[in-house]
């Protein structure tokens, strides 16, 4: 029953849709009630209301009338107690003392001028009357008493109603009215004028100028009254002036009280009494207003003014939350340009500043160049405080501490999104996390992708060793004078060479490339490093966009190429000094730049203030230089051909054909069943597990791989292998340990398989993730060779065992984002060094690559706490940090060797593209993230026992210039050196642990000009063999240990034997426990025991190093091999028409 009556009846029939429908006419005829609707604003009452009290406009003009009004009573009051005489206070009528005043003017001028001032001040109190009466009447809501009560009121009527009464009983002219007390409505008019004048030109004013304002009209007042009122007063006592009673005032309310002035009356008494109680309680409330206030804007950071922003040049950076790491990177690295000294930077911020970030901001260097605003950059109020319209460009970063990277990335997009939406023309430098985030603020300037850059880095320094710390040193702005103090020869070289950073140049524009203009890269390259010591690595056309990494001799150099080169300082701060000038003038034969002979010049290159002298030696002239002399065991003078030139321009049979899809190892090796490999194919990749992703040119598998065969721990229907070892891989492993399968690792593995890495150089890739990946990230990968993952995690053993690690050369620890969780941020690296540093004590053979969350925690990677070198390298870092070095971490060993990275070393990538746009790309053609057709990539090679003939790195150049046409850019070297507990004391506070052993070097070495350039076979598989440290290094040593060291006695030779053995002993144990896992697996112990202990090294990466640098054995060159231009016809897994310019050929590819 209750459902039928709830139920809504149907509409009639005469209203149904169709008879709403236009055109209807039997609705039209239908009967409707004309509405007429009314306002309020049609009554006369509402239309006064909308012009005095609602319109802003209207209501500005009579408040600022009210106040003029009102301020000119209070002169008309101070005019006329000047002119009253108040001797005669008592006479009949005020206007005789008005003419007893001024007895000199005749009668008839005196009596006007009393008419004239008396009417205008009645006629200014009748409009102060009407004007009060008609507003209370317009304001008057119900309630009478409300409005005559009011303070406001009251005032009006006593100082207005007694002079309207004098019209008509002149009696009462003698009365006195307190006009002063106008003062106070002049105060409340001026607070309405300001507050309706903004709000007529809609912007809103600083809370704390209104209170400063409020402030500083109510002491006005309480002077203004206290002085008319015990001036009039004192009337009757001591016949105080005007000036006196104001005198009187502020010594009063200052607190001082001289008491030269004081009054006599007790009604002036009284009023004192009334108004300092009133100053008490009025303005306390006020100040504390005022501090409140005060203290909220030094917590919002207060305003940058339109008038600053307009006059100088500032930037903006937004941030999640500021930490002082990150503010410090971004303000070292800022304004280590000296054309970005005179910028500001406007940091805008929703959290409040920190401690230690407000200690910093309030150092004078960075107090005024750096504001801090606490806003949203949502908020366009916010964005307008900054400036931001008006900012020379604007950095977005991500915060990287959020457990949740993505919502992090989400919150950087949205900021991006805002900040063009408010200033559409400044420039946008955007730093995201997620490689599948970055298509939404592609919009942006510069867009640099954390996780994509990482991966890569990580990649490479598997094949290319410290990659990493070569890219980290190049972005890094430094002056190459770390380490210069160092009695260590290698702290020397490395922090000189440290000071290299990416230039450009317009070949035009440029001495150390315009003479090149026709000629190849590669002769140019070569001449430009040989004579001025530079590195030209890349090139860019005037009418192409892209930069070419080592475009090889097929490019010509022309007038408007922009030339990117490697260098210590950019050629515009470099002094070039002629030694031939000098000859001219001493009347010496003259020599040609380009007649150089078999020795090279020497360069003396000087890092000071950003500006480097180049001493330009001319050599003379060539003595058969075509020849290198090669001695012999006997002595016989044999020679063999020395070095071809590089030529200026490359013969065209020497160019390697376009077609370079073919690999040299196919030719080379046989793909046979014994040797059991699997024909790959070469192509880009079919399934990019993310939007953006650039297309590279892979080597891939003919047939998608299963999912079950990507599994290496579990055998299927397809293998039953379930080990490392199963495989039989004939390359070492490279393990990756991360958290979740990401779309980053897609970056990891494109590098490694990319087209230019020989197959026979292929090595094989383990991802061991804490979670298992989903299908989406296996179809991407399963279209590549010997990729494989499994569930695991490096804190256990068994996992790390099953996954190959006795045959892995490189392991790979990935930052966690679980870690980041931890309540002190610098302890989110504490599981990951712990398990890296249980790792090394285990495998010490194992090159172990880490991502560290913050750079301050790899001084404990490969920690040894009895280490005395560690030690002294510790206080050699303290002491470039205090001189000011942004690059203080970097003679760290693991850093130094390429074993640990932190991705926070690259946001000065971001910082350096504001004033070098092309070092994004540039780092990005490194790292092999994008391919540019005829574009280079880095690769290494080792110098073996039969190179050492080169000799030098400047000959180096030019043998790999003139054969194969690649460009060196460094030398990673690796030294022996022994790390023990014995200390050496060096000067008053440094310690260096050596250990040197006077004995001879076993190794015999077959030829006689090897002993001149004592090479040192650093890296050979036993360390115990070789503990020589370089010559200069061994004696540097052993002159400190005749000076400084004391013969050991008896119980220290003890000890030490005691250390040894205890060593011994834990790797034994050590040794021990690791077998007994891999038979309980059922894994062979071979391998592990053939694994040595390679600890007693050191290794560290030259850049652009001088070509008189000598080359050593085992040296790693890293170069930038000549760019290819591939062939459409070798390509597969694209589904669309291609055609290839050099063959001409259209055809479609599956």
């Amino acid at each position: 029953m209750a459902e039928v009556e709830t139920e809504v009846p149907p509409l009639p029939p005469r209203y149904r849709f169709s008879y709403l429908l236009p055109g209807d006419q039997t609705f039209q005829n239908d009967d409707r009630v004309q509405v007429e609707f009314y306002v309020n604003e049609n009554t006369f009452k509402e239309r006064l209301k909308l012009f005095f009290i609602k319109n802003q406009r209207s209501s500005l003009r009579i408040r600022l009338f009210n106040f003029a009004l009102k301020i000119l009573t209070c002169v008309l009051y101070i005019v006329r107690v000047s002119l009253d005489d108040p001797d005669e206070f008592n006479s009949t009528a005020w206007y005789e003392t008005f003419e007893s005043s001024i007895k000199s003017i005749p009668f008839a001028i005196a009596l006007l001028l009393y008419i004239s001032f008396f009417s205008f001040q009645v006629t200014v109190a009748l409009i102060g009357f009407l004007e009060t009466m008609l507003i209370t009447y317009l304001s008057y809501k119900g309630n009478i008493w409300e409005q005559i009560f009011q303070i406001s009121f009251i005032l009006e009527m006593i100082n207005t109603v007694p002079f309207i009464i004098t019209i008509f009983w002149p009696p009462l002219r003698n009365i006195f009215v307190p006009v002063f007390l106008n003062c106070w409505l002049a105060k409340g008019a001026l607070e309405n004028m300001i507050n309706d004048f903004h709000r007529a030109i809609q912007r809103t004013h600083s809370a704390m100028f209104n209170q400063v304002f409020i402030l500083i009209c109510t002491l006005l007042c309480l002077v203004f009254t206290g002085a008319c009122g015990i001036q009039h007063l004192e009337r009757a006592g001591k016949h105080l002036s005007l000036f006196d009673s104001f005198y009187f005032c502020i010594v009063t309310f200052s607190t001082v009280g001289y008491g030269d002035v004081t009054p006599q009356i007790w009604p002036s008494q009284l009023l004192v009494v009334i108004l300092i109680c009133v100053a008490l309680v009025v303005l306390p409330l006020q100040f504390e207003e005022l501090a409140y206030l005060w203290m909220e804007s030094q917590k919002l950071g207060g305003n940058y003014s339109r008038h600053r922003a307009q006059t100088e040049k500032h930037v903006v950076l937004c941030v999640s939350s500021l930490k002082i790491d990150l503010l410090m990177d971004f303000l070292n690295e800022f304004y280590a340009h000296p054309r970005l000294q005179d910028y500001y930077v406007v940091i805008l911020c929703p959290t409040e500043m920190d401690i230690q970030v407000r200690r910093i901001l309030q150092i004078p260097l960075w107090s005024q160049r750096v504001i801090y605003l606490q806003g949203s950059a949502l908020k366009d109020q916010d964005l307008m405080r900054a400036k931001m319209d008006d900012a020379e460009a604007c950095f977005i970063l991500s915060s990287r501490n959020e457990v949740d990277r993505t919502a992090a990335d989400h919150q950087t997009i949205l900021r991006a999104w805002a900040a063009k939406d408010f200033a559409p023309n400044c420039p946008l430098y955007v730093q995201i996390l997620k490689p599948e985030n970055k298509f939404h603020v592609k919009f942006a300037d510069h867009v640099v992708c954390e996780e994509e850059f990482k991966y890569a880095m990580l990649a490479l320094n598997c094949v290319c060793p410290a990659t990493s710390t070569l890219v980290t040193l190049l972005v890094h702005t430094s002056r190459g004078q770390e380490g210069q103090l160092s009695p260590e020869q290698w702290q020397r070289m490395y922090g000189r060479c440290s000071g290299n950073e990416v230039y450009h140049i317009r070949l035009c524009d440029s001495k150390f490339f315009g003479e090149y203009d026709g000629k190849s890269f590669t002769y140019a390259s070569f001449h430009a490093h040989k004579k001025y010591g530079v590195c030209l690595i890349g090139v860019k056309r005037e009418d192409n966009k892209s930069i070419m990494l080592n475009p090889g001799p097929r490019h010509i150099m022309a007038a408007t190429d922009t030339c990117y080169y490697i260098n210590i300082t950019k050629e515009e701060n470099s002094a070039f000094i002629f030694k031939q000038e000098e000859k001219h003038g001493k009347g010496l034969p003259v020599t040609g730049l380009y007649d150089a002979p078999s020795r090279l010049p020497v360069h003396s290159i000087i890092a000071s203030m950003g500006t480097v002298a180049i001493d330009l030696q001319q050599p003379d002239p060539p003595k058969e230089s075509s020849k290198l002399s090669l001695p012999t065991e006997n002595g016989s003078g044999s020679r063999r051909p020395s070095i071809a030139p590089v030529l200026e321009i490359a013969d065209s049979s020497a160019i390697l054909p376009c077609d370079l899809l073919s690999d040299q190892s196919e030719d080379e090796t046989n793909q046979s069943d014994e040797e059991g490999s699997v024909g790959f194919v070469k192509g880009y990749p079919p399934n990019s597990p993310y939007i953006g992703s650039s297309p590279t040119l892979c080597h891939l598998l003919p047939q998608k791989a299963s999912f079950c065969c990507l599994r290496l721990d579990k055998g299927c229907k397809h293998n039953s292998f379930e080990d490392a070892k199963a495989y039989g891989f004939k390359n070492k492993l490279i393990i990756v340990s991360a958290e979740t399968a990401g779309n980053g690792l897609y970056n990891f593995i494109v590098p490694l398989r990319a087209y230019y890495r020989p197959r026979k150089e292929l090595n094989p890739i383990v991802l061991l993730l804490d979670y298992q990946p989903d299908n989406h990230f296996l179809e991407a990968i399963c279209c590549f060779p010997m990729v494989y993952f499994m569930a695991g995690t490096i804190d256990n053993l068994d996992n790390l065992l099953q996954c190959g690690i006795i045959y892995a050369d490189n392991l790979v620890v990935v930052d966690k984002e679980s870690t980041m969780s931890a309540k002190e941020d610098y302890m989110a690296d504490a599981k990951t060094i712990v398990n890296v540093q249980t790792m090394f004590r285990l495998f010490p053979s194992l090159s172990i690559i880490t991502e560290l969350t913050h750079p301050s925690n790899m001084r404990f990677m490969q920690f040894r706490a009895k280490d005395c070198y560690s030690l002294a390298l510790s206080k050699l870092e303290k002491i470039e940090r205090d001189k000011g070095s942004n690059l203080a971490f970097m003679f760290r060993l693991p850093f130094a060797a390429g074993r640990v990275f932190s991705i926070s070393m690259l946001d000065t990538l971001l910082y350096q593209s504001f004033v070098k746009d092309y070092m994004i790309a540039i780092a990005r053609l490194l790292l092999g993230l994008d391919t540019t057709p005829g574009s280079g990539y880095l690769c290494a090679m080792k110098i073996t026992e039969e190179d050492l003939w080169i000799r030098t790195y400047g000959r180096l150049f030019q043998k790999l210039c003139s054969s194969s046409a690649e460009i060196p850019i460094g030398i990673y070297r690796t030294e022996s050196h022994m790390f023990s507990s014995s200390e050496v004391r060096l000067g008053k506070g440094s310690q260096v642990s050596i250990n040197v052993e006077q004995g001879e070097e076993q190794h015999d070495r077959r030829e006689s000009w090897k002993e001149k350039t004592a090479h040192r076979y650093s890296t050979t598989s036993d360390q115990s063999e070789h503990p020589l440290l370089r010559k200069k290094s061994m004696q540097w040593a052993r002159r400190l240990s005749r000076k400084n060291v004391k013969p050991s006695s008896r119980a220290e030779r003890i000890s030490q034997q005691r250390q040894n053995l205890y060593r011994r002993s834990e790797r034994q144990e050590l040794s021990e426990l690791v077998k007994n896992r891999m038979k309980h697996l059922g894994l062979p112990t071979v391998g592990y025991d053939e694994m040595n202990d390679h600890q007693n090294t050191l290794s560290y990466v030259l850049i652009n190093p001088p070509p008189d640098t000598m080359l050593e054995l085992n040296d790693i060159i890293t170069v930038a091999v000549l760019g290819r231009i591939v062939c459409c016809r070798r390509i597969i897994w694209c589904q669309t028409f291609n055609q290839c310019r050099s063959c001409k050929n259209s055809t479609k590819i599956r």
